[in-house]
């Protein structure tokens, strides 16, 4: 295979691969309710890895997850599936919680896994029997402790007694505890030579302007927003990315760009655009993302794209789900809290699946506090799209972003721009447009005209409900992004 196709090969694998690792993690985190600090990439950047979990680096793979200790974490249900996606595990410990259900066959077939802890639950069902010969054959360290509901599992078992009840049980946890740092300790140091003091992924890397300069040279201006210039461009590496430059009379300082870049390094969502790197040298400050090949949501919902190479219905509401997720997980998902501040449809890009992605995230303020509130002395972001208690008082809340995201949902169910022009001169915003045809309930001229006749009326009717819930004058009646 030629050099350049290994490296894009290896490149996509290498971002596919982080991609799932932080799929599964959150999707265990909200499958559990976990209330541990985790936010961002679990494994990067190195200084904020989650608590509870250890990751081994190496310079010809990404980060992955080798232990997790969940114990007495007061999970409830059964044992997430989303587990067998973290494939290279060594020690899992779930134990002290209540878990229920069966011991699921995927924790047989996880080839590196050399710790199990499930004990204390209240686990049910048979226990796979490959899971006891591996325990038996492959020095699988196995507890199933006080699990009453589970059936007899060969020799992995505990003998209750009655004298010392409150003794043996201790002693049982703390021979499991230092077992089981043992082996995490073991692992550690048959990892320690192949590891480095950071991650040599893409992500996190910190640019020279030579190398922003020569990213940039031949490079193809893609865009100009309120940051500065955006170019499209490939590293050496053959990753491609979008080198977003400052422009050094805007209003952002350096002071602020660095701000800025410590807190994008913490975000890594599947709806967000991934920061890979950035540069603050000399004169030249920029942030380089990942590069998003299939344009804007803009591009694809404008009326005057001709020929109409636009979404379908389905497409549309799966745009809106994406968009909402990626906003949420700011929101949530961020400590301190991420306010987006310019939602619009020009910065939601779509992949080559659709998989919409959320940008310019970057140029929001973090909040300082768990306030749901923040001050501003400057307003930013764009006519149509502002939220208009924030236009007048400068009060910058989470409800600020669901109006920002009911205009993008009216706009992916219109097809028509957030101020629409009547008669040359009349300029009405697109939610009192919509607000005037619903209460006549004259849904089919609300939805565009390219979709007709692929949606169902019910499903028109309530994604309307919602985005005029989320543009509601009153930002008190306006939902979180969480409950959209």
């Amino acid at each position: 295979m030629p050099m350049r196709l290994t490296r894009l090969k290896s490149s996509y694998n290498w971002k596919q691969t982080k991609e799932i690792l932080i799929d599964a993690i959150e999707n265990i985190k909200l499958r559990y309710k976990i209330s541990k600090n985790w936010q961002g990439d679990p494994c990067s950047p190195q200084a904020y890895k989650w608590e509870g979990l250890n990751c081994s680096y190496h310079e010809s793979r990404p980060p992955r997850i080798i232990s997790l200790d969940l114990s007495s974490s007061g999970l409830r249900g059964q044992i997430s599936p989303f587990i067998a996606n973290l494939s290279m595990i060594q020690a899992l410990d779930l134990s002290n919680n209540n878990l229920t259900g069966p011991i699921p066959d995927f924790l047989s077939h996880m080839p590196n896994l050399t710790v199990l802890n499930l004990g204390q639950n209240k686990l049910r069902g048979q226990v796979p029997a490959r899971l006891i010969d591996r325990n038996k054959t492959d020095g699988l360290s196995l507890s199933l402790c006080e699990n009453p509901n589970l059936s007899k599992f060969g020799h992995v078992s505990c003998k209750s007694r009655k004298k010392h009840n409150v003794v043996i049980p201790v002693v049982v946890s703390s021979v499991g505890t230092i077992i089981l740092l043992l082996t995490v300790a073991a692992i550690w140091w048959r990892c320690k030579s192949e590891e480095i003091d950071e991650p040599i992924e893409p992500w996190g890397r910190k640019f020279t302007k030579s190398e922003i300069d020569k990213i940039t040279s031949n490079s193809t201006l893609i865009g100009r927003g309120g940051f500065g210039e955006v170019y499209h461009g490939t590293l050496e590496n053959d990753t491609q990315v979008a080198v977003k430059i400052l422009d050094l009379s805007s209003s952002q300082g350096s002071e602020e760009f660095q701000n800025e870049v410590k807190l994008l390094m913490r975000v890594h969502h599947r709806n967000l655009v991934s920061l890979i790197g950035y540069c603050d040298e000399g004169d030249t400050m920029a942030l380089i993302y990942e590069y998003i090949a299939n344009g804007n949501l803009q591009q694809h919902i404008s009326a005057a794209d001709i020929p109409y190479k636009g979404l379908t219905w389905k497409q549309r509401l799966q745009v809106a789900v994406d968009a909402a997720r990626g906003l949420e997980y700011l929101h949530d998902g961020c400590k301190p809290p991420i306010l987006h501040r310019d939602l619009k449809p020009s910065n939601i890009l779509l992949t080559e699946t659709l998989q919409a992605k959320i940008a310019d995230f970057g140029i929001s303020k973090a909040l300082a506090t768990d306030s749901a509130t923040h001050a501003l002395t400057d307003l930013r972001g764009t006519y149509g799209y502002l939220d208009p208690e924030y236009c007048t008082t400068g009060q910058l809340t989470r409800k600020s972003d669901s109006y920002s995201f009911g205009i993008v949902l009216l706009e992916l169910i219109t097809g028509r721009p957030a101020i629409i022009t009547e008669l040359e001169t009349v300029h009405v915003n697109v939610s009192d447009w919509v607000r005037a045809k619903f209460e006549r309930m004259e849904i089919e001229s609300i939805v565009d005209s390219r979709v007709q006749g692929t949606y169902k009326y019910s499903s028109a009717q309530k994604a309307i409900e919602t985005a005029l819930a989320c543009v509601s004058k009153t930002p008190t009646e306006r939902p979180e992004i969480s409950r959209v």
